[in-house]
């Protein structure tokens, strides 16, 4: 297929030596004349410096009110073969573990009924198949059934939840990620696919604190991997690493809380104040391991800039014994998000995210109405005015 549309402005972006992904569409665009329509609307994008899209649009399949982005051109003549180029979402494996047929087989439907694109993977991890058309969308998803695969999450409703390889893979992982992500995949289904909330709402979950999944600054609930006990240290690795590097230098001086320092040859570690960073067990690993009374720590309310700018989580329970709640189906942890959900289904306005509800509503009120106990772990910074004033009434009880 000769090129249809000149592409002077993304030709630019070919050049250099880093991966293009403006080549890779013009090699979907020899076997697709709706790929190469795409480049053409890009260049124009790019021209104009505005985006010709329209979102919305009836693009779906059958039973589901969720799984798939409804895209159109601004220039259907112009461009008739994005016409119509919706996004099908596919709920990926947890933790990305895929072979090479099925990979094959997921890009065969895609260029069968699609532009022969895919985007592996979205920010919350979908698999997303581009450029189909609505009227090729039920055949597209019941290839993908076939295959084991379902749709993901979109819209207003409960994002694909998205994990981390965990202990399947990662040696510094602290619980099972991939077992309490398919957990509540499998659990949430109906929030996944027929969407009911105010807007997305994202499980993320991260054996370290590495955060290989971006959870605590991309996901409504995050799931950090943590330990309760003491720091495992090796003090004959640790005079090892003495002899590699400067410790003081890239370790100690390093930490964040300045709670590890040498004592003669003997490296110590003040465990209280250890926040669990993993900054010092990544750079000496052989000598520093994580405790063994092993958990998770449970963020709320992070989110990427839209409606208001972004959002780190914050710190709701420090410290969560997910291997024993494991053993009852998690039933503590889906009473909480429950809690969380209904809270939010009450007071939540449209396109409000749970991080904004906190910070509009306070933390005070959001913890009574979810049923949760203030710890100190919660405070989001140190008062900047430290005068307290109190009501008539409270000072004559503490008088």
């Amino acid at each position: 297929m000769g090129k249809k549309h000149e592409t002077p402005l993304l030709d630019e972006l070919k050049k250099g030596k880093w991966v293009s992904f403006v080549r890779e569409i013009e090699r979907a665009a020899e076997k697709s004349e709706r790929t190469e329509d795409l480049l053409g609307q890009v260049e124009q994008s790019y021209r104009d410096k505005v985006t010709h899209w329209k979102h919305g649009g009836m693009a779906g399949v059958k039973g589901y009110g969720a799984g798939m982005v409804g895209r159109f051109t601004e220039f259907p003549d112009k461009y008739p073969g994005v016409k119509e180029c919706h996004s099908m979402r596919i709920n990926q494996v947890s933790g990305f573990f895929y072979n090479s047929d099925v990979l094959r087989k997921i890009a065969n439907i895609a260029e069968k009924h699609g532009g022969g694109l895919l985007n592996l993977h979205g920010s919350t991890g979908d698999i997303q198949v581009l450029g189909l058309r609505q009227s090729e969308a039920e055949e597209a998803f019941q290839a993908y059934a076939e295959l084991g695969f379902d749709l993901g999450g979109g819209g207003s409703d409960l994002r694909t939840p998205s994990c981390c390889v965990g202990q399947a893979r990662c040696e510094f992982a602290n619980y099972d990620t991939l077992k309490i992500c398919y957990d509540l995949t499998q659990a949430y289904q109906d929030e996944l696919h027929r969407p009911l909330f105010n807007y997305k709402f994202k499980f993320k979950f991260s054996g370290c604190a590495n955060d290989c999944v971006a959870s605590a600054s991309r996901s409504d609930m995050a799931f950090i991997g943590t330990w309760k006990d003491s720091i495992k240290i090796n003090q004959d690795e640790v005079k090892n690493y003495v002899k590699k590097f400067n410790v003081q230098k890239y370790v100690i001086d390093k930490c964040p809380t300045k709670c590890i320092w040498f004592e003669e040859d003997n490296l110590v570690i003040d465990d209280p104040n250890c926040v669990k960073c993993m900054h010092c067990i990544n750079k000496m690993p052989k000598a520093l391991r994580p405790g063994d009374e092993k958990g998770a720590s449970i963020l709320l309310g992070a989110k990427a800039p839209l409606v208001t700018g972004p959002r780190m989580g914050m710190m709701f329970i420090p410290f969560y014994d997910i291997l024993e709640d494991s053993k009852n189906n998690y039933e503590w942890l889906k009473q909480l998000i429950s809690n969380i959900w209904d809270f939010w289904d009450e007071y939540g306005v449209t396109r409000e995210r749970i991080g904004e509800l906190m910070q509009r509503v306070g933390v005070v009120t959001f913890l009574e109405g979810i049923g949760l106990e203030p710890t100190p772990e919660m405070v989001d910074h140190p008062r900047s005015n430290p005068f307290i004033k109190f009501e008539d009434e409270e000072a004559e009880e503490n008088d």
